[in-house]
C-alpha cells in the first residue's frame, strides 16, 4: 500500500513566506517587532509633526507676560520664563527650528560625505587623498573651529547648518567608504565595466544603492548629533536671535539667571534633546539589528 505525502498549503492571500520576501520588507518585518525602535520611530515621527504644526500648537512665544517665572501650572504646563513666557511655546517652537537645522545640517553632511566616500572607494587614485583629509578633519578640535567659523560669519539658520554640515562629514565619508570598498570588488561591478559602463553610471546603480542602509542611519545618526551641536552652539550665544530653538532656551535661562532658580525653564528643552538623540540611537540600532540576517529573526 503506497502513501502520499499531503502537499504544503500555499500560502494565504498578501501573505508570503520568509523566504519570499524582498530584502526590504524582510527588515521592516524584523524591525517593526522590536518595540524600542518602533517607539522611537514613533517619537521621532511625533516630534517631526509638532515641528510642521507649531503655530497650530502654540502662539509664536514673543513679548512679556505678567506672570514671570511661575512654575508649571495649569495655565502654563511647562511654567514662565523671567519675562513671563510661555516655555511649552518656546519648546514647541524651538522643535520645528531645532528639527530644520538637524535635518538640514544631515542632509548636506550625507550628501557630501557619501559622495567622497563612494568616489574614494571606486576611484583608488583618490582615495589616498580622501582619507587623509577625512583623517585630518576628525583630529582636528570640533567644538572651539565651529564656535571661530559662526562667531565670524555671525549667528543666522543658514549659518548654523553650514557649520555644522562642515563639521559632519567626515564621519559619513569613513564609514560609507569601508562599506563600499567591500562593493567595489563585486563581479557585477567588473561585469560593469568590462561591457563598457560609464564611471558615473556604475558609482549610482551598483554602488550607491549597496551602501543606502549605511546612508539611513548615518541621516538619523548625523541628525541626532547636528542638534546637540546647534543646541551647544545656541547655548554658547551664537544661535539665530530672532528664531527659538532648544538651545536659545537653555541660553535666555542662562543669561537671565533662572538656570539656578527656576528648573523648569531648563529640564523641558533638555528632555527634548534627550529624547530626540536617544530615539535616534535606539532607531539605528533596531534598523541595524533588523537589517542583519544573523541577529533578525525569520
Amino acid at each position: 500500500m503506497s502513501t502520499t505525502t499531503p502537499a504544503t498549503p500555499p500560502p494565504a492571500a498578501g501573505l508570503l513566506a520568509p523566504a519570499d520576501l524582498s530584502p526590504a520588507r524582510r527588515t521592516w518585518r524584523a524591525f517593526r517587532r522590536n518595540p524600542l525602535g518602533m517607539g522611537s520611530a514613533a517619537v521621532i515621527i511625533a516630534m517631526v509633526i509638532v515641528a510642521i504644526i507649531a503655530p497650530l500648537l502654540a502662539a509664536f512665544p514673543g513679548g512679556y507676560g505678567r506672570d514671570i517665572l511661575m512654575p508649571p501650572s495649569a495655565a502654563h504646563p511647562f511654567g514662565t520664563d523671567d519675562l513671563g513666557r510661555d516655555v511649552l511655546a518656546q519648546v514647541v517652537w524651538g522643535t520645528r527650528i531645532s528639527m530644520i537645522i538637524g535635518f538640514a545640517s544631515s542632509l548636506l553632511a550625507i550628501i557630501i560625505g557619501v559622495a567622497l566616500g563612494v568616489l574614494a572607494a571606486y576611484a583608488r587614485r583618490l582615495d589616498g587623498l580622501i582619507s587623509m583629509l577625512v583623517d585630518v578633519s576628525l583630529a582636528l578640535p570640533v567644538l572651539p573651529l565651529m564656535i571661530l567659523v559662526a562667531a565670524l560669519v555671525g549667528p543666522s539658520v543658514t549659518t548654523l547648518v553650514l557649520v555644522i554640515a562642515l563639521f559632519s562629514w567626515p564621519e559619513v565619508t569613513r564609514i560609507v567608504r569601508s562599506q563600499a570598498l567591500s562593493v567595489t570588488r563585486l563581479p557585477y561591478v567588473d561585469a560593469a565595466r568590462t561591457i563598457g559602463g560609464s564611471h558615473i553610471f556604475i558609482m549610482t546603480r551598483h554602488i550607491l544603492p549597496a551602501v543606502a542602509p549605511i546612508i539611513v542611519v548615518s541621516v538619523v545618526l548625523t541628525a541626532s548629533r547636528a542638534v546637540l551641536s546647534e543646541a551647544g552652539l545656541s547655548f554658547l550665544g551664537l544661535g539665530d536671535p530672532e528664531s527659538w530653538s532648544w538651545g536659545k532656551i537653555l541660553f535666555n535661562a542662562q543669561r537671565s539667571g533662572a538656570l539656578t532658580v527656576a528648573w523648569w525653564c531648563t529640564l523641558f528643552p533638555s528632555l527634548a534633546i534627550l529624547l530626540l538623540v536617544v530615539s535616534s540611537t535606539l532607531v539605528s540600532i533596531a534598523y541595524n539589528d533588523a537589517r542583519n540576517p544573523r541577529t533578525r529573526e525569520n
